[in-house]
């Protein structure tokens, strides 16, 4: 059976994702999620694609300028079952932003510490504008970022952040003019050994398709 007549991909409720992230992905930690999607077999919740407004303001004004800051989103979760098929992760990919109609500008990573290379974004032609530097920024709890000062953190406590591979796809009507104000340099493809994080956690919210 081929894997469009195998798996369905549909929009899900963001609190089925909240498993997946703190126990299934290497981050552990709950991102913001502004979408949601599931991927399905046979009706059963086999992977989870989250997106989401990213921490930094920064990057935002940074991808094409403040003038398009508000369409900057960030891909920030992508996790599966393990042993799928060669291609799932693409098509998981592929039509869940086919399923968003709206003017977006989709920002990912690929975290070279965890030796991932972004082939999953390569496949689904998404542009590579190079590589992070690393550096430490702000330790919090949980590995999570703060927008806004607060009292109550000790500012000196500081977090390596690794170097990530940095990838970008643009949605909807404005595509050509989101690419028009691109500020990030195009590179070629990186072609490194890519390597899976442990993922074998079994979730309970194996939920059904409705």
């Amino acid at each position: 059976m081929s894997i469009k007549l195998k798996y369905k991909v549909k929009p899900i409720d963001s609190y089925l994702c909240k498993e997946w992230c703190l126990k299934k992905h290497y981050a552990k930690r709950v991102p913001s999620i502004s979408y949601s999607f599931g991927l399905f077999n046979n009706d059963i919740l086999i992977g989870i694609l989250t997106i989401g407004k990213p921490a930094s303001n920064q990057l935002c004004f940074g991808v094409c300028g403040k003038k398009y800051s508000k369409y900057v989103y960030e891909l920030n979760r992508l996790c599966v079952n393990d042993d799928l098929e060669k291609n799932v992760l693409s098509f998981f990919v592929s039509k869940s932003l086919k399923l968003i109609k709206e003017n977006l500008i989709i920002v990912s990573y690929a975290d070279k510490k965890m030796n991932h290379s972004g082939y999953i974004y390569q496949a689904t032609n998404f542009i590579y504008t190079g590589a992070t530097k690393e550096r430490t920024d702000i330790g919090l709890e949980d590995n999570k970022h703060s927008r806004h000062y607060d009292k109550n953190i000790d500012y000196s406590i500081r977090k390596f952040r690794s170097s990530k591979h940095r990838y970008i796809y643009f949605l909807g009507k404005m595509k050509k003019e989101f690419i028009n104000n691109l500020n990030y340099k195009v590179y070629k493809y990186p072609k490194e050994e890519n390597k899976r994080y442990d993922s074998s956690y079994i979730t309970v919210n194996q939920t059904e398709l409705f």
